[in-house]
């Protein structure tokens, strides 16, 4: 056995459970204690201070300079007290994860500790060093963070962090916060319109998400002895072990106590930072696990869904271990989502996807229950792109996530209440309580919270009282696809809006014209909706009659944001401009290509320098062990076939490596990065990928055990 794997798989099992101990019994004792939440505000700001940030956060406004020198000034005192020395504007650019600049509360000139309201506020980082699109040219550096009040600052790693947006000198955002509090602030004007039309009182309509988060952990030797792991977060090589998920035995057992005292340790530093951790399991693969929050206002939840994943990688350091978060770092198991559970909630407390047997109450919960799902059907192709990476492509359809093809689940008892009001050729309204009998409005279920089945095979599935979004992969920033949804689900709302009040204008009955809009909706957008097994081949022939997309790799999906109607949507409600959508469709195209990139360099490096050096060893024992049988007069055909097999692989994996290398060259000569996208995709990707590894994987199967140089599946997904 090789050295490194040796030494890997001894570290590995050397390892003991390292015990851990919340700071309290009580998890109220310790619960945000490194925030600096309202409560903390209201105990450290004058009461007009404290009026003035209440209300910034309430209606999104900016927060002048005098009234961020107070808060600064509070927060300086708060974080000294917890032992920061450092700030940072923390913020999420295109990257995909976090990014921070520290700087030292002490100022040398003054001799003390300073924090302005003017640093509070605003930083000045260099916006062409990140992903800009070519909104930024290299000398042209300026860029600015600019403070999100509505997410709370919290303490990590002993410094101050102030949460923020990212944008160009010029204006354009360069992060994935910025569009989403539009995109946020426009659902929340258009559902208030709708909510009006059934209670007055109703003023503001929040967006709600609960993140839920698919990982796997390892052990960090083995994942070191991992070149593929390392540097492109998924194994491009591996046998499948005889052993993997198919016995069921993995999915919610009993966690292993190593990993148990590793979520203890992460949910511990997550609920200090305000993060309301909920949930944990272990997943259906071996080594895959899962953690679940509860909702929050999805600005928050989005940052603490990114400040998570943050805290899950540090903390593994600790126990000696890694998280990937790739969307399927193992072939032949289950990937990884992160399964966006979405709903609207109004600031008089009523979940606007949550039914009841109130007539007037479930004619409400049906126009947005209605819309939403004509907001996807409408734009399923933008939705589709919204969660379109190269990770996420290794996962979408793969026998275990939704597939590429976006699709509405509801379950059969709404699908029948939809079905009979877009039957009912009468809509007359009758009198008194139940008025709405003839349209089948009354006869939803009081108890609706569990008259859906879970459809693990939909995209999009109504799941009692939300939508959860399954399709969005485990390593994105889930502020980009919240962004699109939100931003749909505004228009259509305008939309059913704008309707209804024309034809009330006319004289119609109001009722009768939201459920003439309804029946509408209902009839253009059942295509979208399927209740079936959505990992079947006869619903992608299905999909196809019905004229669904399928679009099955991350460079062919990513054009739906720059088609006329995706911008002119953009554009209408502030949230984007033209330019800042191609120059985002830019940055992921060039991400989608460095990643397939570094996967192939990794492939053909992996294969060069380990893989077929310990082939061609085990070669050379073959040859010599056939000599030998040969030269007692023993049979050596079993050994010659073995030899035969081996050679014919390494051969294959020389010829399929040395073909992709000189195809690459040709691909990256390609000035166009859309069309060298799919090259890469078409004429790297799917045409070598596949044919390397099965070269590689045989090899693993057929050369002695000692002799192979990689930390093996069963030793990654079993040891731990």
């Amino acid at each position: 056995m090789s050295n490194q794997r040796q030494r890997a798989l001894e570290a590995a099992l050397r390892r003991t459970t390292e015990r851990v101990f919340p700071p309290s019994e009580k998890i109220s004792d310790y619960f945000g204690q490194d925030v600096f939440s309202l409560d903390q505000m209201k105990t450290s700001l004058s009461p007009d201070t404290y009026k003035k940030v209440q209300h910034a956060i309430a209606k999104g406004k900016k927060i002048d300079v005098e009234t961020a020198n107070e808060i600064a000034s509070a927060v300086k005192i708060w974080a000294m007290s917890k032992g920061c020395t450092h700030y940072t504007h923390w913020f999420q650019p295109l990257t995909g994860t976090t990014a921070e600049k520290h700087d030292s509360f002490f100022d040398a000139s003054k001799g003390l500790e300073v924090l302005k309201g003017s640093a509070l506020i605003q930083q000045e980082p260099d916006a062409s060093s990140f992903p800009n699109g070519g909104i930024r040219s290299t000398f042209e550096a300026r860029g600015y963070t600019a403070w999100d009040p509505s997410s709370p600052i919290f303490i990590w790693a002993r410094t101050l962090c102030i949460p923020t947006v990212f944008v160009s000198y010029t204006g354009e955002a360069l992060d994935y916060k910025a569009p989403l509090l539009k995109a946020v602030e426009a659902v929340d004007k258009a559902a208030t319109k709708v909510c009006q039309l059934f209670d007055r009182n109703v003023n503001k309509v929040n967006a709600s998400l609960g993140c839920e988060q698919e990982y796997f952990v390892v052990d960090k030797a083995a994942f070191n002895a991992r070149p593929d792991l390392i540097m492109s977060g998924r194994t491009v090589f591996g046998y499948n072990p005889a052993r993997g998920q198919q016995l069921d035995d993995h999915y919610f057992g009993s966690i292993p106590s190593r990993v148990y005292n590793y979520m203890k340790d992460f949910e511990i530093e997550a609920l200090k930072l305000g993060i309301p951790v909920m949930t944990r399991h272990n997943e259906v693969a071996p080594s895959q696990f899962e953690v679940a929050p509860l909702f929050e206002d999805i600005n928050v939840a989005t940052d603490h869904n990114s400040l998570l994943m943050d805290v899950m990688k540090r903390v593994a350091d600790r126990h000696e271990m890694k998280v990937i978060f790739h969307e399927k770092p193992f072939a032949g198991l289950n990937g990884s989502g992160k399964h966006n559970n979405w709903s609207l909630i109004t600031n008089t407390g009523v979940n606007l996807f949550q039914p009841s047997s109130s007539a007037r109450e479930n004619l409400q919960f049906l126009a947005f229950f209605v819309s939403t799902i004509r907001a996807i059907y409408k734009n399923a192709d933008l939705l589709r792109a919204s969660i379109a990476s190269a990770g996420n492509d290794h996962r979408l359809g793969a026998n275990e996530a939704p597939p590429a093809i976006m699709s509405v689940f509801i379950g059969s008892e709404l699908t029948a209440v939809l079905d009979e009001l877009e039957s009912s050729g009468n809509i007359k309204v009758d009198k008194g309580d139940n008025m709405y009998m003839k349209l089948g409005i009354d006869k939803i279920p009081e108890i609706i919270l569990d008259n859906t089945d879970r459809n693990r095979t939909s995209p999009f599935a109504f799941t009692g009282n939300k939508f959860e979004f399954r399709a969005v992969g485990s390593d994105q920033n889930t502020a980009g696809p919240m962004t699109v949804l939100n931003l749909i689900v505004a228009e259509q709302l305008r939309d059913l809006h704008s309707k209804v009040t024309q034809a009330m204008e006319a004289g119609e009955d109001k009722k009768v014209a939201i459920a003439k809009v309804l029946k509408q909706y209902i009839a253009e957008s059942k295509d979208i909706r399927f209740e079936g097994d959505g990992y079947s081949d006869e619903w992608v022939q299905e999909a196809e009659k019905r004229g669904l997309s399928n679009v099955k790799n991350t460079a062919r999906a990513l054009g739906a944001f720059l088609t006329k109607d995706s911008v002119n949507l953009f554009e209408k409600f502030g949230v984007m401009s033209e330019v800042e959508l191609e120059a985002r469709n830019e940055i992921r195209l060039e991400n989608y290509l460095m990643k397939l990139q570094i996967e192939a360099r990794v492939m053909g490096e992996m294969a060069l320098n380990q893989i077929i050096p310990a082939a061609t060893g085990y070669q050379n024992k073959l040859i010599q062990n056939a000599k030998g049988l040969k030269e007692l007069g023993l049979d050596n055909s079993h050994v010659l076939d073995s030899l035969s097999r081996v050679s014919g692989h390494i051969a294959a994996l020389s010829a399929d490596v040395a073909a992709m290398i000189e195809e690459r060259k040709q691909v990256n000569k390609i000035e166009d990065t859309e069309e060298r996208a799919i090259a890469y995709c078409d004429r790297i990707k799917e045409a070598f990928f596949d044919k390397i590894r099965y070269s590689a994987d045989q090899l693993e199967l057929n050369i002695d055990d000692e002799d192979w140089p990689l930390p093996k599946y069963r030793e990654m997904l079993f040891l731990r």
